[in-house]
């Protein structure tokens, strides 16, 4: 079993956004899961989507009248509306007991050996990996873009910007950029941040690097 819900880099400019919300899901309609919210300790309901592979889970092992740690693709389709993508659950001590359910040889010594269900960085924490498109200090809007990898099939869906609370100079703007991100309320507020690089260019230098001039000499009169 995995320690963290959120895996560690791999590579120097790996695009990723993504986070964990203490919450419970409310379905809009009990037959259907699939669309409802999350519904903080605060009473805030955030808009949410259930990604296929975690409905067989909710449906068996989870009560969904108690809150829950989930795993969240964050995106943002306006300025001020966060919207969520459930993409797993952070429970070891529940799903050491579904394990349990179906492994009897599993030993109680073993199963005692839970791994806590707390998390270092806390609830509501997000990490985000991308470029830094928009950046305006004074106010604290901050636009990261973020790339999605390859389908299955070889399409690459479109990249999406989210919109984040926050302070980061303007001579950032166009670098790749790792953010410590901290949800409150509805919005998604810059803890810390590391610039890790330029971003490329369409001819594969960096910005702000200048472009060798050739000059070419008069052409000669055809003969």
């Amino acid at each position: 079993m995995r320690d963290h819900p959120i895996s560690s880099v791999t590579e120097p400019l790996q695009y990723r956004a993504i986070g964990i919300v203490r919450a419970k899901y409310r379905p809009n309609d009990p037959d259907q899961i699939t669309r409802g919210h999350l519904v903080d300790a605060n009473g805030l309901e955030l808009e949410a989507v259930v990604l296929g592979r975690v409905l067989t889970l909710m449906r068996r092992h989870i009560d969904l009248d108690k809150p829950h740690l989930w795993v969240v693709y964050p995106r943002c389709r306006e300025a001020d509306h966060l919207h969520l993508q459930i993409a797993g659950i952070w429970e070891p001590s529940t799903l050491c007991e579904a394990n349990l359910q179906k492994d009897d040889s599993i030993s109680l010594e073993k199963s005692s050996k839970i791994i806590c269900d707390e998390l270092p960085e806390g609830d509501d924490y997000f990490s985000i990996r991308g470029e830094l498109i928009y950046t305006k200090p004074e106010s604290g809007d901050l636009v990261i873009k973020v790339r999605q990898r390859s389908r299955p099939n070889g399409s690459r869906p479109l990249p999406f910007k989210l919109n984040l609370k926050g302070s980061i100079p303007l001579n950032c703007l166009r670098n790749f950029v790792n953010l410590d991100v901290r949800r409150h309320g509805s919005q998604l507020c810059l803890e810390d941040h590391k610039i890790i690089a330029p971003m490329p260019t369409r001819g594969g230098k960096k910005r702000g690097e200048k472009k060798a001039i050739v000059r070419k000499g008069p052409r000669k009169p055809i003969q």
